[in-house]
């Protein structure tokens, strides 16, 4: 029986938006921009040694079609990405009026969003004097720091300091719809940031602001602040079934790993597996040894996004697909006759532009134990619906199958 396994590149975008112009990193539109292009570029230019050295090297994710699909896309040249694809392969476009986590992923899955997003504005204070004050009685405290778009990494090294004295979270934003909290885990306390988040998500839900981010973080004034792994998300759940509803309801396992658990509010899925993305491509690799025949699995590994494109680190990009590439290799030679393994993108983060926010662009489409092919420019739905039909299972969202 069929497995299907859907894996999401998080920010691995390959330009050529058709409505980038709309979209913005501060005052620059978001025309031109190419996560994988332009990382390609600055590798075969030597402007990305840092760590690694030469042009981008990714035969795998190459051989499915990663080169090919972000010319298709956007009609940019891709030094070291020249394969000749023996997969199946194409570029999606996202209708979604936003270039965020829970646009994407909802619109992967069958379910455009169906209303505008909430977005605080770029000003001190971001946020309203009565939802400060809200998000301080959450907290029990007096009031909070930050209130504004931020950096994740740079807001607490700037107010980690005075979080620790006072005890006032730190509670910034971003161009994306959401509300976040960072907070250091010993002296605020990890249980305390999640049932601050719990508190506030209805009320921000309600504005139809996305999500309610809790940022831990660890260490001292002394030696620095690190981010953990214990993030968790509380988004808002999707008004109508998706993609993992659709398979649980027919009666198939449905398997998650990485934040895909947070983004669904855990709807229509049995297991859940987190960790970093070391760890999490070893439970994909266990999954595929693993999983139930007639199961979907359905992934998302979030560093490119997180670590690197955030930070406008193109070194650190590379270094993470080529290290990817290198751990999906042996994974795919894992598969079995019957089961396909998608790959794609949620939005961009082109680690070359200006800003440090996502930027929008179409996704690839790469597609392992189909055969090869091109399948042409499609829609994000048209993936979910292409892995129901292949699962054997009602679709019930905007997307037809390209299989």
């Amino acid at each position: 029986m069929t497995r299907a396994f859907l894996v999401v590149m998080d920010s691995v975008g390959i330009g050529g938006a058709p409505d980038a112009d709309q979209f913005y990193n501060g005052t620059k539109p978001d025309t031109g921009a190419n996560t994988v292009a332009h990382i390609a570029q600055a590798c075969a230019n030597g402007r990305a040694e840092e760590g690694r050295s030469g042009p981008l090297h990714l035969p795998n994710l190459d051989a499915l079609g990663l080169g090919a699909a972000t010319r298709l896309a956007s009609g940019a040249t891709t030094p070291g990405l020249e394969a000749a694809p023996t997969g199946r392969w194409g570029c999606a476009r996202e209708h979604s009026l936003g270039k965020d986590t829970p646009s994407g992923h909802w619109e992967l899955a069958g379910l455009p969003v169906p209303w505008d997003w909430h977005y605080f504005p770029d000003t001190t204070p971001a946020f309203s004097a009565e939802l400060s004050s809200v998000a301080a009685e959450a907290a029990g405290t007096d009031r909070i720091l930050g209130n504004c778009h931020a950096s994740g990494t740079t807001i607490i090294a700037d107010l980690g300091e005075e979080h620790m004295r006072s005890g006032w979270p730190i509670c910034y934003t971003s161009a994306d719809s959401v509300f976040q909290i960072a907070a250091h885990e010993e002296s605020f306390g990890l249980d305390r940031l999640l049932e601050m988040c719990r508190a506030l998500a209805p009320r921000l839900h309600k504005m139809k602001v996305g999500r309610v981010i809790a940022r831990p973080f660890v260490g001292t004034p002394e030696l620095g602040f690190t981010r953990t792994t214990n993030r968790k998300d509380f988004a808002i759940l999707p008004p109508a079934p998706v993609l993992t509803n659709w398979a649980q309801d027919a009666g198939r396992p449905v398997h998650a790993v990485g934040k895909i658990g947070d983004i669904f509010s855990m709807q229509g899925i049995d297991t859940l597996r987190k960790g970093s993305d070391a760890e999490l491509v070893l439970h994909l690799s266990d999954l595929v040894d693993e999983s139930e025949d007639g199961s979907l699995t359905f992934a998302n590994f979030v560093e490119f996004d997180s670590l690197y494109g955030h930070r406008r680190d193109i070194s650190g990009y590379a270094r993470a697909l080529e290290w990817f590439d290198h751990e999906i290799g042996a994974i795919l030679q894992k598969m079995r006759p019957d089961d396909l393994m998608l790959f794609t993108a949620d939005h961009g983060n082109d680690p070359s532009w200006s800003g440090t926010d996502h930027t929008r662009e179409q996704a690839p489409v790469l597609i392992a134990g189909q055969g090869s092919g091109e399948i042409g420019r499609v829609e994000f739905a048209d993936i979910a619906a292409s892995i129901a039909h292949y699962l054997n299972i009602p679709a019930q969202g905007p997307g037809r199958t390209f299989l």
